[in-house]
């Protein structure tokens, strides 16, 4: 063979090489294992599963790692430097105070979602109360919502109670709690006579009657703004799956546990 022949086919080895190289990286890269954790509001818990299922089916090499608290509560952990890589918040100023900080890229996060604020009793209660404006009425009920400094349905709480010029007045009665699914639990189990939650919580309980609405006017507007982590050490998989919370199939499930789109 002539060394032109034995150049042209050594040239042919190392470039079948460098392809199966190069496709044996990318397989490698699809198959590697990665975790993504979200710290999420608890309000969010139930929708959240099946999404989490739908994804994991869809991306078997990404296992979703879900953190569930009161939004303030994990905004203190992501400040304090707890590894995650989304922030799914029921409330804009916590989430607008990572922003601000650098800890979230304002162009990778999205308010997604909206909620409104119920007042509910246990599903047999004989306490005779039609609205908000009602809980004056009840001169021993202890009335629950979480606590306004950490969690945000207790922020809108007092909110629409202090704009109906009930807060003073109720002030006394009320039975704070850490987030809001432990709200709802005081009223199932009847510890209180009162709560006030998510609409999208109370929805999804059997034992708790739903008496009224908040107006809008009442209370900030609630919003669940979703972004990712600065210092996310699987950005890649973390953007994926933020642009899946925004597919129709993601907001279709949201939507049937009771949210609305922003």
């Amino acid at each position: 063979m002539s060394k032109r022949g034995v150049l042209l086919r050594k040239l042919c080895i190392c470039f079948v090489l460098i392809v199966v190289f190069l496709l044996g990286c990318s397989s490698n890269e699809k198959d590697t294992e990665v975790e993504l954790v979200i710290s999420a509001a608890t309000s969010l818990q139930d929708a959240l599963a099946p999404i989490q299922k739908m994804y994991e089916e869809e991306n078997t090499n990404v296992k979703l790692t879900f953190n569930f608290g009161s939004s303030g509560t994990l905004q203190k952990q992501i400040l304090q430097g707890a590894p995650v890589d989304l922030f799914f918040s029921a409330a804009k100023n916590q989430f607008e105070e990572l922003v601000e900080k650098g800890e979230i890229h304002d162009t990778e996060s999205v308010d997604l979602l909206k909620n409104k604020l119920v007042l509910i009793t246990p599903k047999d209660s004989q306490f005779k109360i039609k609205d908000f404006e009602s809980l004056k009425q009840l001169d021993t009920a202890r009335i629950s919502i979480g606590t306004p400094e950490t969690v945000p349905a207790g922020f809108y709480a007092k909110e629409t109670l202090t704009n109906l010029g009930l807060w003073e007045v109720l002030e006394g009665k009320i039975v704070f709690a850490k987030d809001v699914r432990q709200v709802l639990s005081y009223v199932e189990t009847k510890n209180v006579e009162v709560g006030i939650v998510y609409a999208t919580d109370a929805r999804n309980s059997e034992k708790v009657n739903i008496i009224a609405t908040a107006s809008k006017s009442l209370h900030t507007p609630i919003i669940y703004p979703v972004g990712i982590l600065k210092d996310s050490k699987e950005h890649v998989a973390a953007k994926d799956f933020l642009t899946f919370l925004q597919s129709e199939e993601a907001l279709k499930q949201f939507e049937k546990y009771g949210f609305t789109i922003e």
